[in-house]
Protein backbone atom coordinates (compact mmCIF):
# COMPACT_ATOMS: atom_id res chain seq x y z
CA UNK A 1 0.00 0.00 0.00
CA UNK A 2 2.94 2.55 0.95
CA UNK A 3 4.39 1.94 -2.50
CA UNK A 4 1.42 2.41 -4.67
CA UNK A 5 0.56 5.85 -2.36
CA UNK A 6 4.00 6.89 -3.09
CA UNK A 7 3.71 6.23 -7.02
CA UNK A 8 0.07 7.84 -7.00
CA UNK A 9 1.19 11.02 -5.30
CA UNK A 10 4.31 11.00 -7.26
CA UNK A 11 2.35 10.85 -10.64
CA UNK A 12 0.07 13.04 -9.28
CA UNK A 13 2.71 15.73 -8.48
CA UNK A 14 4.72 15.30 -11.69
CA UNK A 15 0.92 16.00 -13.76
CA UNK A 16 0.28 19.32 -11.37
CA UNK A 17 4.30 20.52 -12.01
CA UNK A 18 3.75 20.54 -15.80
CA UNK A 19 0.58 21.95 -16.14
CA UNK A 20 0.34 24.26 -13.62
CA UNK A 21 3.60 23.98 -11.46
CA UNK A 22 6.08 24.99 -14.29
CA UNK A 23 4.08 27.54 -16.07
CA UNK A 24 3.97 29.53 -12.64
CA UNK A 25 7.94 28.91 -12.11
CA UNK A 26 8.48 29.53 -15.76
CA UNK A 27 7.29 33.17 -15.44
CA UNK A 28 8.73 34.04 -12.06
CA UNK A 29 12.11 33.01 -13.36
CA UNK A 30 11.98 34.63 -16.57
CA UNK A 31 10.16 38.38 -14.93
CA UNK A 32 13.55 38.05 -12.44
CA UNK A 33 16.39 36.40 -14.53
CA UNK A 34 15.44 37.06 -18.37
CA UNK A 35 17.01 38.81 -20.78
CA UNK A 36 15.29 40.51 -24.18
CA UNK A 37 12.16 40.72 -22.19
CA UNK A 38 11.17 43.42 -24.90
CA UNK A 39 11.15 40.81 -27.34
CA UNK A 40 9.27 38.73 -25.81
CA UNK A 41 6.36 40.72 -24.36
CA UNK A 42 5.00 43.11 -26.75
CA UNK A 43 2.17 44.51 -24.72
CA UNK A 44 5.09 46.41 -22.15
CA UNK A 45 6.91 48.01 -25.17
CA UNK A 46 6.04 48.28 -28.59
CA UNK A 47 8.51 45.87 -30.90
CA UNK A 48 7.92 48.06 -33.67
CA UNK A 49 9.82 51.29 -31.88
CA UNK A 50 12.51 49.36 -30.69
CA UNK A 51 13.54 48.41 -34.65
CA UNK A 52 13.43 52.11 -35.40
CA UNK A 53 15.19 52.98 -32.56
CA UNK A 54 17.79 50.68 -33.58
CA UNK A 55 17.98 51.07 -36.89
CA UNK A 56 18.31 55.03 -36.72
CA UNK A 57 21.73 54.11 -35.22
CA UNK A 58 23.29 53.12 -38.96
CA UNK A 59 23.90 54.59 -41.54
CA UNK A 60 23.18 52.46 -44.15
CA UNK A 61 19.16 51.53 -43.64
CA UNK A 62 17.82 48.43 -41.97
CA UNK A 63 19.84 45.24 -41.64
CA UNK A 64 18.73 43.41 -45.10
CA UNK A 65 20.73 40.20 -45.71
CA UNK A 66 20.00 37.99 -48.83
CA UNK A 67 16.87 35.22 -48.21
CA UNK A 68 15.91 32.30 -49.53
CA UNK A 69 12.34 30.85 -48.23
CA UNK A 70 11.86 27.30 -48.13
CA UNK A 71 8.26 25.86 -48.51
CA UNK A 72 8.23 22.31 -48.50
CA UNK A 73 4.94 21.25 -50.43
CA UNK A 74 3.09 17.75 -51.10
CA UNK A 75 -0.09 17.59 -53.06
CA UNK A 76 -0.73 21.65 -51.87
CA UNK A 77 -2.15 22.38 -55.39
CA UNK A 78 -5.58 23.78 -53.67
CA UNK A 79 -3.11 26.53 -51.98
CA UNK A 80 0.22 26.98 -53.40
CA UNK A 81 -0.80 30.02 -56.33
CA UNK A 82 -2.34 31.64 -52.82
CA UNK A 83 1.18 30.94 -51.21
CA UNK A 84 2.89 32.01 -53.31
CA UNK A 85 1.13 35.55 -54.16
CA UNK A 86 1.48 35.68 -50.46
CA UNK A 87 5.34 35.52 -50.55
CA UNK A 88 6.19 37.48 -53.46
CA UNK A 89 3.83 40.42 -51.58
CA UNK A 90 6.20 40.18 -48.76
CA UNK A 91 8.11 43.70 -48.24
CA UNK A 92 11.61 42.90 -48.55
CA UNK A 93 14.21 44.16 -51.33
CA UNK A 94 13.09 41.41 -53.98
CA UNK A 95 16.95 41.18 -55.02
CA UNK A 96 17.80 39.86 -51.72
CA UNK A 97 14.91 37.12 -51.80
CA UNK A 98 14.57 33.74 -53.45
CA UNK A 99 11.43 31.52 -52.80
CA UNK A 100 12.45 27.64 -53.16
CA UNK A 101 9.26 25.34 -53.23
CA UNK A 102 10.34 21.74 -53.13
CA UNK A 103 7.72 19.49 -53.83
CA UNK A 104 7.93 16.17 -52.59
CA UNK A 105 6.65 13.78 -55.45
CA UNK A 106 4.89 14.91 -58.67
CA UNK A 107 1.35 13.62 -57.92
CA UNK A 108 -1.30 16.86 -58.59
CA UNK A 109 -0.33 19.98 -60.34
CA UNK A 110 1.47 21.76 -58.00
CA UNK A 111 4.77 21.36 -59.59
CA UNK A 112 3.51 22.63 -62.39
CA UNK A 113 1.80 25.97 -61.19
CA UNK A 114 4.93 26.88 -59.45
CA UNK A 115 6.65 26.38 -62.85
CA UNK A 116 4.74 28.81 -64.42
CA UNK A 117 4.11 31.66 -61.64
CA UNK A 118 5.21 35.09 -63.67
CA UNK A 119 8.30 36.24 -60.77
CA UNK A 120 11.79 35.41 -61.20
CA UNK A 121 12.18 34.90 -57.18
CA UNK A 122 10.25 31.94 -57.66
CA UNK A 123 12.02 28.94 -58.12
CA UNK A 124 10.38 25.45 -58.39
CA UNK A 125 12.43 22.67 -56.88
CA UNK A 126 10.66 19.51 -58.41
CA UNK A 127 11.59 15.74 -57.02
CA UNK A 128 9.86 13.03 -58.72
CA UNK A 129 10.53 10.46 -55.80
CA UNK A 130 8.23 11.50 -52.60
CA UNK A 131 10.65 10.77 -49.77
CA UNK A 132 9.13 12.98 -46.91
CA UNK A 133 9.60 16.41 -45.46
CA UNK A 134 12.95 16.67 -44.23
CA UNK A 135 14.47 15.26 -47.69
CA UNK A 136 12.84 18.08 -49.06
CA UNK A 137 14.09 20.34 -46.43
CA UNK A 138 17.62 19.26 -46.62
CA UNK A 139 18.01 19.62 -50.62
CA UNK A 140 16.37 22.94 -50.41
CA UNK A 141 18.22 23.99 -48.23
CA UNK A 142 21.72 23.00 -50.44
CA UNK A 143 20.66 25.20 -53.47
CA UNK A 144 19.27 28.28 -51.49
CA UNK A 145 21.67 30.82 -51.81
CA UNK A 146 20.33 33.03 -49.32
CA UNK A 147 22.70 34.18 -46.13
CA UNK A 148 19.11 33.23 -44.08
CA UNK A 149 16.71 30.70 -44.45
CA UNK A 150 13.07 31.14 -43.76
CA UNK A 151 11.14 28.46 -43.32
CA UNK A 152 7.05 27.97 -43.89
CA UNK A 153 4.40 25.86 -44.87
CA UNK A 154 2.20 25.67 -47.98
CA UNK A 155 -0.61 26.91 -46.14
CA UNK A 156 0.78 29.49 -44.42
CA UNK A 157 0.26 33.15 -44.91
CA UNK A 158 2.83 35.89 -43.86
CA UNK A 159 1.95 39.54 -42.61
CA UNK A 160 3.71 41.81 -45.89
CA UNK A 161 6.71 42.41 -43.00
CA UNK A 162 6.96 38.86 -41.00
CA UNK A 163 10.45 38.20 -43.04
CA UNK A 164 12.02 41.38 -41.89
CA UNK A 165 10.76 41.21 -38.46
CA UNK A 166 12.95 37.86 -38.75
CA UNK A 167 16.21 38.74 -40.14
CA UNK A 168 16.22 41.43 -37.50
CA UNK A 169 18.10 39.39 -35.22
CA UNK A 170 20.52 38.36 -37.25
CA UNK A 171 22.79 41.54 -36.49
CA UNK A 172 23.66 40.08 -33.63
CA UNK A 173 26.04 37.09 -34.75
CA UNK A 174 25.33 35.37 -31.31
CA UNK A 175 21.80 34.57 -32.42
CA UNK A 176 21.14 31.22 -34.35
CA UNK A 177 17.79 31.52 -35.18
CA UNK A 178 14.27 33.35 -35.07
CA UNK A 179 10.95 32.11 -34.31
CA UNK A 180 7.69 33.82 -35.38
CA UNK A 181 4.18 33.83 -34.08
CA UNK A 182 1.20 31.38 -35.90
CA UNK A 183 -1.83 32.92 -35.82
CA UNK A 184 -4.59 30.68 -36.33
CA UNK A 185 -7.63 31.20 -38.09
CA UNK A 186 -11.33 30.01 -38.66
CA UNK A 187 -11.58 27.64 -41.76
CA UNK A 188 -15.17 28.66 -41.85
CA UNK A 189 -15.87 32.18 -41.46
CA UNK A 190 -11.79 33.58 -41.24
CA UNK A 191 -11.70 35.16 -37.88
CA UNK A 192 -9.68 34.17 -35.06
CA UNK A 193 -9.11 30.99 -33.57
CA UNK A 194 -6.63 30.90 -31.15
CA UNK A 195 -8.07 29.10 -28.11
CA UNK A 196 -7.44 28.83 -24.39
CA UNK A 197 -4.47 25.84 -25.48
CA UNK A 198 -2.64 28.15 -28.26
CA UNK A 199 -2.76 31.23 -26.02
CA UNK A 200 -0.87 29.17 -23.20
CA UNK A 201 1.68 27.85 -25.59
CA UNK A 202 2.20 31.55 -26.62
CA UNK A 203 2.75 32.22 -23.57
CA UNK A 204 5.58 29.60 -22.50
CA UNK A 205 7.16 30.81 -25.35
CA UNK A 206 7.69 34.41 -24.90
CA UNK A 207 8.74 33.25 -21.10
CA UNK A 208 10.70 31.07 -22.28
CA UNK A 209 12.90 33.09 -24.95
CA UNK A 210 12.85 35.65 -22.30
CA UNK A 211 14.88 32.83 -20.04
CA UNK A 212 17.26 31.37 -23.08
CA UNK A 213 15.36 28.30 -23.42
CA UNK A 214 13.56 28.79 -26.31
CA UNK A 215 12.54 25.37 -27.41
CA UNK A 216 12.14 24.90 -31.61
CA UNK A 217 10.65 26.51 -33.38
CA UNK A 218 6.83 27.00 -35.12
CA UNK A 219 7.17 25.57 -38.62
CA UNK A 220 4.93 27.92 -40.02
CA UNK A 221 7.20 30.64 -39.76
CA UNK A 222 10.84 30.38 -38.66
CA UNK A 223 14.41 31.45 -39.63
CA UNK A 224 18.46 30.11 -39.16
CA UNK A 225 21.61 31.20 -40.76
CA UNK A 226 22.03 29.15 -43.93
CA UNK A 227 25.80 27.71 -42.15
CA UNK A 228 24.13 26.62 -38.96
CA UNK A 229 21.56 24.36 -41.23
CA UNK A 230 23.06 20.93 -40.98
CA UNK A 231 20.72 17.94 -42.79
CA UNK A 232 18.26 16.33 -40.41
CA UNK A 233 17.96 12.43 -40.38
CA UNK A 234 15.16 11.72 -43.81
CA UNK A 235 12.63 9.92 -41.06
CA UNK A 236 12.66 13.28 -39.16
CA UNK A 237 8.81 14.00 -38.05
CA UNK A 238 8.91 16.95 -36.44
CA UNK A 239 11.46 18.94 -38.27
CA UNK A 240 11.06 22.62 -37.19
CA UNK A 241 11.49 21.02 -33.44
CA UNK A 242 14.81 19.22 -34.38
CA UNK A 243 16.20 21.97 -36.31
CA UNK A 244 15.26 24.87 -33.62
CA UNK A 245 16.94 22.66 -30.62
CA UNK A 246 20.14 21.87 -32.68
CA UNK A 247 20.42 25.92 -32.86
CA UNK A 248 21.45 25.50 -28.85
CA UNK A 249 23.33 22.23 -29.49
CA UNK A 250 25.64 24.38 -31.96
CA UNK A 251 25.54 27.46 -28.84
CA UNK A 252 23.63 30.23 -30.69
CA UNK A 253 20.97 31.88 -29.47
CA UNK A 254 16.96 31.67 -30.34
CA UNK A 255 14.96 34.33 -30.44
CA UNK A 256 11.07 34.39 -30.34
CA UNK A 257 9.87 37.38 -32.39
CA UNK A 258 6.11 37.67 -31.79
CA UNK A 259 5.44 41.06 -34.10
CA UNK A 260 6.71 38.37 -37.12
CA UNK A 261 3.12 37.08 -37.80
CA UNK A 262 1.62 34.40 -40.15
CA UNK A 263 -1.57 32.81 -40.67
CA UNK A 264 -3.00 29.79 -41.17
CA UNK A 265 -6.47 27.93 -41.32
CA UNK A 266 -7.53 25.51 -38.16
CA UNK A 267 -8.44 21.98 -39.04
CA UNK A 268 -11.90 21.81 -40.33
CA UNK A 269 -12.26 18.38 -38.06
CA UNK A 270 -11.51 17.53 -35.39
CA UNK A 271 -10.42 13.85 -36.35
CA UNK A 272 -7.87 15.86 -38.30
CA UNK A 273 -6.20 17.76 -35.55
CA UNK A 274 -6.12 14.74 -33.94
CA UNK A 275 -4.39 12.98 -36.54
CA UNK A 276 -1.69 15.67 -36.64
CA UNK A 277 -1.21 15.71 -32.81
CA UNK A 278 -0.71 11.57 -33.19
CA UNK A 279 1.89 12.65 -35.23
CA UNK A 280 3.97 14.84 -33.05
CA UNK A 281 3.36 12.87 -30.39
CA UNK A 282 4.95 10.29 -32.54
CA UNK A 283 8.02 12.76 -33.72
CA UNK A 284 8.41 14.21 -30.08
CA UNK A 285 9.55 10.98 -29.26
CA UNK A 286 11.76 10.52 -32.07
CA UNK A 287 13.61 13.47 -31.24
CA UNK A 288 14.90 12.45 -28.12
CA UNK A 289 17.56 10.32 -29.71
CA UNK A 290 19.20 13.22 -30.98
CA UNK A 291 18.26 15.81 -28.12
CA UNK A 292 18.94 14.12 -25.02
CA UNK A 293 22.29 15.37 -24.21
CA UNK A 294 20.49 19.20 -23.93
CA UNK A 295 18.76 17.89 -20.23
CA UNK A 296 22.30 17.81 -19.23
CA UNK A 297 21.78 20.54 -16.34
CA UNK A 298 25.29 22.41 -17.49
CA UNK A 299 22.45 23.33 -20.64
CA UNK A 300 21.05 25.20 -18.08
CA UNK A 301 17.84 27.14 -18.88
CA UNK A 302 17.49 24.90 -21.99
CA UNK A 303 17.86 21.85 -19.84
CA UNK A 304 15.27 23.31 -17.07
CA UNK A 305 12.59 24.25 -20.27
CA UNK A 306 12.97 21.38 -22.18
CA UNK A 307 12.67 18.87 -19.00
CA UNK A 308 9.97 20.30 -17.55
CA UNK A 309 8.03 21.83 -21.25
CA UNK A 310 8.53 18.66 -23.07
CA UNK A 311 9.98 15.37 -21.59
CA UNK A 312 7.69 15.75 -18.33
CA UNK A 313 4.51 16.87 -20.40
CA UNK A 314 5.39 13.66 -22.88
CA UNK A 315 5.43 11.68 -20.33
CA UNK A 316 2.14 12.70 -18.56
CA UNK A 317 0.09 10.00 -20.45
CA UNK A 318 1.90 7.33 -18.68
CA UNK A 319 1.60 9.50 -15.23
CA UNK A 320 -1.78 10.14 -15.71
CA UNK A 321 -2.01 6.00 -16.46
CA UNK A 322 -0.49 5.32 -13.05
CA UNK A 323 -2.03 7.59 -10.98
CA UNK A 324 -5.62 6.06 -12.14
CA UNK A 325 -4.39 2.76 -11.86
CA UNK A 326 -2.82 2.80 -8.18
CA UNK A 327 -5.78 4.91 -7.16
CA UNK A 328 -7.76 1.55 -8.01
CA UNK A 329 -5.42 0.04 -5.56
CA UNK A 330 -6.12 2.25 -2.44
CA UNK A 331 -9.72 2.63 -3.06
CA UNK A 332 -9.93 1.29 0.54
CA UNK A 333 -9.05 4.31 2.35
CA UNK A 334 -11.24 7.22 2.02
CA UNK A 335 -8.70 10.27 0.71
CA UNK A 336 -8.45 7.75 -2.26
CA UNK A 337 -12.31 7.28 -3.16
CA UNK A 338 -12.64 11.21 -3.27
CA UNK A 339 -9.48 10.94 -5.80
CA UNK A 340 -11.01 8.09 -7.67
CA UNK A 341 -14.15 9.55 -8.17
CA UNK A 342 -12.52 13.30 -8.99
CA UNK A 343 -10.79 11.54 -11.94
CA UNK A 344 -13.70 9.52 -12.99
CA UNK A 345 -16.03 12.86 -12.77
CA UNK A 346 -13.07 14.42 -14.90
CA UNK A 347 -12.65 11.75 -17.32
CA UNK A 348 -16.86 11.58 -17.77
CA UNK A 349 -16.80 15.19 -18.12
CA UNK A 350 -14.30 14.99 -21.29
CA UNK A 351 -16.15 12.36 -22.64
CA UNK A 352 -19.17 14.92 -22.72
CA UNK A 353 -17.26 17.53 -24.47
CA UNK A 354 -16.18 15.19 -27.06
CA UNK A 355 -19.91 14.18 -27.65
CA UNK A 356 -21.04 17.33 -27.18
CA UNK A 357 -18.75 19.47 -29.66
CA UNK A 358 -20.69 20.94 -31.86
CA UNK A 359 -22.70 22.88 -29.18
CA UNK A 360 -20.72 26.31 -28.24
CA UNK A 361 -22.40 26.56 -24.68
CA UNK A 362 -21.00 22.65 -23.93
CA UNK A 363 -18.11 23.27 -25.68
CA UNK A 364 -16.54 25.93 -23.59
CA UNK A 365 -17.62 24.40 -20.43
CA UNK A 366 -16.04 21.38 -21.15
CA UNK A 367 -12.97 22.43 -23.23
CA UNK A 368 -9.95 22.22 -20.68
CA UNK A 369 -11.20 18.26 -19.59
CA UNK A 370 -12.01 17.68 -23.23
CA UNK A 371 -8.44 19.02 -24.82
CA UNK A 372 -6.26 17.67 -21.72
CA UNK A 373 -7.82 13.93 -22.35
CA UNK A 374 -7.71 14.75 -26.01
CA UNK A 375 -3.64 16.05 -25.86
CA UNK A 376 -3.04 13.49 -23.82
CA UNK A 377 -4.42 10.13 -25.86
CA UNK A 378 -2.70 11.65 -29.17
CA UNK A 379 1.06 11.63 -26.94
CA UNK A 380 0.20 8.04 -25.73
CA UNK A 381 -0.67 6.85 -28.83
CA UNK A 382 1.99 8.55 -30.78
CA UNK A 383 4.43 7.20 -28.29
CA UNK A 384 3.28 3.60 -28.88
CA UNK A 385 3.99 3.77 -32.60
CA UNK A 386 7.45 5.33 -32.38
CA UNK A 387 7.88 2.36 -29.72
CA UNK A 388 6.62 -0.23 -32.15
CA UNK A 389 7.68 0.51 -35.56
CA UNK A 390 9.64 2.43 -37.11
CA UNK A 391 8.51 5.81 -38.46
CA UNK A 392 8.89 7.80 -41.99
CA UNK A 393 9.04 11.27 -42.55
CA UNK A 394 6.29 11.51 -44.29
CA UNK A 395 3.43 13.46 -44.75
CA UNK A 396 -0.34 14.45 -45.83
CA UNK A 397 -1.43 18.42 -45.83
CA UNK A 398 -4.40 18.90 -43.40
CA UNK A 399 -7.43 19.42 -45.45
CA UNK A 400 -8.27 22.91 -46.30
CA UNK A 401 -11.84 22.83 -45.71
CA UNK A 402 -15.18 21.47 -44.32
CA UNK A 403 -15.82 20.55 -48.01
CA UNK A 404 -12.74 18.93 -49.08
CA UNK A 405 -12.58 16.39 -45.85
CA UNK A 406 -10.77 12.53 -46.24
CA UNK A 407 -10.00 11.46 -42.73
Amino acid sequence: MILLAVIFWLAVAGIAYTWVGYPILLRTLASRFGRDRSLSDTESQSTESQLTESQSTRNDGPYRPTVSLIIAAHKEEAVIEERLVNACACDYPADNLEILIGVDGDRDGTGSIVQNYPDGRVKLLQFPERRGKASVLNDSAVVATGDILVFSDANTMFAADAIAKLVEHFEDPSVGGVCGQLELIDYSDGSNADGAYWKFENFLKRNEATLGGLLGFNGAIYAIRRDSYKPIPADTIVDDFLIGMRVHMNGRRLIYEPAAKAHEESAPTAAGEFSRRVRIGSGNIQSLRELWPLLNPLQGAVAFTFASHKVLRWMVPVLLLLALGTNVGLVGHRVYQATLIAQLAFYFMSGIGFLLSSSRGWRKLLRIPSLFVSLNLALLIGMVRVVASPQTGMWDPTDRSAEDVSV
